[in-house]
């Protein structure tokens, strides 16, 4: 059973940096593609970055990109996401989740929730004006 143990949260102020990871727990991480979600109070999940199981292929959603890099390192099996100049509505709970890729492939990677198999419980960001 795969797990997933987000860490790296926490209270910063707004133009601050963050950096979220993300360990996984089988050695079959280099068969994943992984992304991150977030979900803000009231709001539904969405979207933020996802990258694939060589690191080719990226995805970002259009209100991080330029800000947020999304890295892997498959020896360590830990997917990493460094937040620069964050802003209030940043503010939510950071989800990573894994995507077994059935058919190999060096670049794909999925924005939709639905296509992740497994997924972290999550690690709060919050970020102040």
């Amino acid at each position: 059973q795969v797990h997933l143990v987000e860490s790296g949260g926490g209270l910063v102020q707004a133009g601050d940096s963050l950096r979220l990871s993300c360990l996984f727990s089988e050695r079959t991480f280099s068969s994943y593609a992984m992304g991150w979600f977030r979900q803000a109070p009231g709001k539904e999940r969405e979207f933020v970055a996802a990258l694939s199981t060589t690191g080719v292929g990226t995805e970002y959603a259009d209100s991080v990109k330029g800000r947020f890099t999304v890295s892997r390192d498959n020896a360590k099996n830990t997917v990493n996401l460094q937040m620069n100049s964050l802003k209030p509505e940043d503010t939510a709970v950071y989800y990573c989740a894994a995507d077994l890729v059935v058919v190999p492939s060096g670049t794909y990677v999925s924005t939709k929730s639905r296509s992740y198999d497994y997924w972290g419980q999550g690690t709060q960001v919050t970020v102040s004006s």
